[in-house]
C-alpha cells in the first residue's frame, strides 16, 4: 500500500472514531469521498514528462550539394547524382539512429527529404513530352524502391517523439515513386508536348 492511501486510510479511521451520530457519518463519507475524488482528478491532470512529438526538421540541402545539383544539368546524371546524395543522407541517418543520436539523424532525414523533393522537381521542370525524360524516372523509381524498407527499419527503433515524421518521409518516399512513373502512363501511346 502507498504512503498515501495508508495516510487516507488513518485520516478515515481517526476522523470516523470521533464522529457518533450516523447522519454525520454518512455525511463524513460524503466528505472524504468528494476530497479523495477531487485528489485524484488533479493527479490525472499533471503534465506528462514525454512530449507528444518533435517537429520535422528543415529541409535543406546543404550548399555544396546543392550547387553540385545546379551544375549538373544533363537530366540522366542529375537523377544519378540526386541518388546518390540521398542515399548518403540516408546511410548517415542509419548510423546516427544506431548510435541514438536524434537529433543529427533527424537533420539528415531532413537533407534526404530535400534532395528527393530537389530531384522530383528537376524532373517535372524538365519534361517536356518527348519522352526524353523517360530514362531519368526509370532510375529514379527504381532507386526509391529501397528507401522505405531502410527507413522503417529506423522508424522500428525509434523514440515515439520522432516517430510521426518518419512515418511521414516513408509516405512521401512511396509518393514519390508514383510520381516517378507518371511519365510513363501519358493518355495516349505517342507523347505529346505539354500545353504550358
Amino acid at each position: 500500500m502507498s504512503d498515501a492511501a495508508e495516510l487516507k486510510t488513518f485520516v478515515l479511521s481517526r476522523f470516523v472514531r470521533h464522529i457518533s451520530s450516523r447522519s454525520m457519518r454518512l455525511a463524513a463519507f460524503f466528505a472524504f469521498a468528494i476530497f479523495f475524488l477531487t485528489l485524484s482528478s488533479v493527479q490525472a491532470q499533471q503534465p506528462d514528462d514525454t512530449p507528444e512529438g518533435y517537429p520535422p526538421p528543415l529541409k535543406i540541402i546543404p550548399k555544396e550539394e546543392k550547387n553540385l545539383l545546379t551544375a549538373e544539368s544533363d537530366p540522366k546524371r542529375h537523377t544519378g547524382l540526386a541518388l546518390q546524395l540521398s542515399d548518403a543522407h540516408l546511410e548517415k541517418a542509419e548510423e546516427l539512429s544506431v548510435k541514438s543520436d536524434f537529433v543529427h539523424m533527424y537533420s539528415e532525414l531532413g537533407a534526404f527529404n530535400a534532395v528527393i523533393d530537389e530531384v522530383l522537381q528537376f524532373i517535372e521542370q524538365h519534361d517536356d513530352g518527348g519522352g526524353k525524360i523517360l530514362n531519368s524516372s526509370k532510375k529514379l523509381e527504381i532507386g526509391l524502391r529501397s528507401y522505405a524498407p531502410r527507413l522503417e527499419t529506423i522508424r522500428r527503433d525509434l523514440p515515439l517523439s520522432y516517430e510521426p515524421y518518419v512515418k511521414s518521409l516513408i509516405k512521401t518516399v512511396r509518393n514519390a515513386r508514383s510520381k516517378a512513373v507518371e511519365p510513363f502512363f501519358g493518355t495516349s501511346v505517342v507523347p505529346q508536348p505539354k500545353n504550358n
